[in-house]
């Protein structure tokens, strides 16, 4: 739906950044189920919990989108999250938990996330209500 120029969206899970870091989120712990016990209070628990942070501080942005500055400060936090992933994958490669390939592929989905939100954080008013 466009009004203004401007497209609409119902709720977060209408975007396409959502669906994208919901995928990402979902394989993280696919993966993530073969890390080693001794891991599950640490990396595991890391990985996927940022993960799915990232969709969660989506929901919130959403539901921000009248306040500017409320708006910008739950992207930076998404923006974050999204970061902090990519450095559990690389601790997750270096330890020989996932395969190099997977982890390339789940950390470029990631810049994909990543470039989106600072699209967003750059032109915040393309997604602000009036």
């Amino acid at each position: 739906m466009e009004e203004k120029g401007k497209k609409y969206f119902r709720t977060h899970e209408d975007l396409a950044i959502y669906k994208l870091a919901f995928s990402v989120a979902m394989e993280i712990f696919e993966q993530s189920k073969k890390f080693p016990v001794e891991e599950k209070y640490f990396l595991t628990d890391q990985i996927r919990r940022c993960s799915r942070s990232v969709c969660a501080n989506m929901a919130e942005v959403w539901r921000k989108c009248r306040y500017k500055a409320a708006f910008v400060a739950k992207l930076n936090d998404s923006e974050a999250e999204v970061a902090e992933g990519q450095v559990w994958l690389k601790f997750a490669v270096k330890c020989q938990y996932i395969k190099v390939e997977k982890a390339r592929e789940l950390y470029e989905t990631y810049n994909q996330v990543l470039s989106r939100l600072v699209k967003m954080i750059t032109h915040p008013d393309d997604w602000l209500l009036d």
